[in-house]
C-alpha cells in the first residue's frame, strides 16, 4: 500500500504500516554495497596490495609494492580509475561531459562520492566493481572557462572493471579490464575513454616510454600529453616504477596517441593514462558497451622493462 501511495486511511488499517513507512523511506545509500576491499598477490620481493574505498565509490585509492604507496589519492580525481568524455553533439570541450568513476570535483577531499557503487566483489587477487559515475563538473560549473553540459550531478553512464593481480609467469602485471556502458537517449559524435589512469606521488618524477622495436625503455619528455608508446613513471633511483600497456592500442585514426603523461608541479603529483577514442560524425556513438584491456605493470624499473617486453612478445 505504501509503495503504491494508497491513501493513509487504508494504510492505517495495516498493522505493519509503521514498518512499511520506515522501509520505503530509507535513503538509497543505505542499500549500496560497502566499497572497502583489499586484494593482494606476490610480486617479486614483495606483494602488490590494492585497496578500494567507499569514499571513492569503490575506485582504487591505494596500490602498494615493496613498502611504497604508488597512488596519490588526494581528492576524488587522483586515483587508479576510469573516466570518459563526450561531446553531447556539440563542440568537444574537456571535462564538460565527463563521467568519472571515483566522483566529482565538488566532492573534494570529502568522505563521500557523488558516484554510486552498484556492485563489488573481491577475493584473493581479483576485484570486480560496477559504478554509476558522477559527472566531474556539477551543473553550472566550468572547466577552462567552458560550462558543464550535464544537467544532473550524476550520470547514467556505468563503468565495470575486473582487476586481477598477476598473469601466468608475469606476477608484476595487473590485468585491468574495463567496460563503459553508454546509456540510451544521449547524442554523441565523439567519445574519449580513459580506460585507466594512475595519479602518483611526485617522487615518481622520471618519465619513460617503452620502445616496442628495441624492447627497451627510453627517456620521455614531460609533454604534457599523449604519444604512441607505453608509458612508465619511476622514482629517480628506479627502485619503484609503474607503467601501462594495452594490446588494444591504438585507436583507429589516432595512431600517434593513446598513452599520456603529465606532471602537475603545483599539486605535486604525476599521472599516466591509457586513452581510446571513437569519432562517428554521421552515425553517432551508439549506446551500449565499450570494453578495453590494459595491463598495469608494477615493480622496479628493470622489472617493469622486462615485463613490458614479455607483454609485447605475447
Amino acid at each position: 500500500f505504501c509503495r503504491l501511495e494508497m491513501p493513509m486511511k487504508i494504510c492505517r488499517l495495516c498493522p505493519l504500516a509503521c514498518l512499511c513507512w520506515l522501509l520505503v523511506s530509507l535513503p538509497l545509500t543505505a542499500c549500496e554495497p560497502a566499497g572497502d576491499a583489499v586484494i593482494r598477490a606476490p610480486a617479486g620481493k614483495s606483494e602488490i596490495v590494492i585497496t578500494t574505498s567507499s569514499r571513492v565509490a569503490g575506485a582504487i585509492h591505494s596500490l602498494r609494492w615493496n613498502g611504497k604507496e604508488m597512488i596519490d589519492s588526494f581528492d576524488h580525481g587522483r586515483q587508479l580509475q576510469s573516466a570518459a568524455n563526450f561531446d553531447l553533439g556539440s563542440r568537444f570541450t574537456p571535462e564538460t561531459f565527463n563521467p568519472t568513476e571515483a566522483g566529482s570535483s565538488a566532492d573534494g577531499r570529502g568522505p563521500t562520492s557523488t558516484s554510486r557503487l552498484l556492485r563489488i566483489t573481491a577475493s584473493g587477487n581479483q576485484l570486480q566493481t560496477t559504478t554509476e559515475m558522477a559527472f566531474w563538473l556539477k551543473p553550472g560549473q566550468r572547466s577552462a572557462g567552458n560550462l558543464a553540459k550535464n544537467s544532473q550531478p550524476r550520470s547514467a553512464h556505468r563503468v565495470s572493471k575486473k582487476v586481477t593481480i598477476g598473469l601466468p609467469e608475469l606476477p608484476h602485471v595487473i590485468q585491468y579490464d574495463v567496460t563503459f556502458t553508454v546509456p540510451e537517449g544521449e547524442s554523441h559524435r565523439y567519445a574519449q575513454f580513459e580506460a585507466v589512469t594512475g595519479y602518483m606521488p611526485a617522487e615518481f618524477e622520471k618519465f619513460w616510454k617503452f620502445n616496442p622495436g628495441s624492447g627497451k625503455l627510453e627517456p620521455l619528455t614531460d609533454g604534457p600529453g599523449e604519444q604512441a608508446w607505453p608509458v612508465v613513471l619511476a622514482t629517480t633511483s628506479g627502485s619503484h616504477a609503474m607503467g601501462v600497456y594495452s594490446p588494444d592500442q591504438p585507436s583507429k585514426g589516432y595512431e600517434q596517441a593513446g598513452y599520456g603523461r603529465f606532471r602537475f608541479e603545483r599539486e605535486k603529483v604525476t599521472k599516466w593514462n591509457c586513452v581510446f577514442r571513437i569519432r562517428r560524425p554521421e552515425k553517432g556513438i551508439a549506446a551500449g558497451n565499450y570494453t578495453y584491456h590494459c595491463q598495469v605493470v608494477v615493480g622496479d624499473l628493470a622489472t617493469v622493462e622486462k615485463t613490458m617486453r614479455a607483454l609485447h612478445a605475447r
